[in-house]
């Protein structure tokens, strides 16, 4: 079974004090049965909360339903779409050696 992340913690945890202050408030109840139920509700639905929270990495379910043919013609989109802004020519050329070599021996510290 894998470990609640902090997020889960946190969250279940809010929710179960945020919801027990509000059911004993809204309710005003004094019997020990009527706490005992608003702590059992408010423990149940902050694990429900804790447990609804999505895992980081983790496939949400927009993402699960994909299969590896809609990856890559939407990879293959957004490559056509960059080309067409011209993302290609905006990628700075490469030096030549002997220009770079030279730049090199001018900044030396050995001479």
């Amino acid at each position: 079974m894998p470990r609640p992340t902090a997020a889960q913690f946190a969250y279940g945890s809010a929710t179960v004090v945020a919801t027990t202050l509000a059911l004993l408030l809204l309710f005003r109840t004094e019997s020990g049965v009527g706490v005992a139920a608003v702590g059992a509700t408010a423990l149940a639905l902050g694990l429900l909360v804790a447990l609804r929270l999505p895992r980081p990495g983790h496939p949400t379910a927009e993402g699960a339903g994909r299969t590896a043919t809609d990856r890559a013609s939407a990879a293959a989109r957004t490559h056509h779409a960059l080309e067409g802004v011209g993302a290609r020519e905006r990628v700075p050329a490469a030096r030549s050696s002997a220009r770079s070599s030279a730049r090199t021996d001018e900044h030396s510290l050995r001479r």
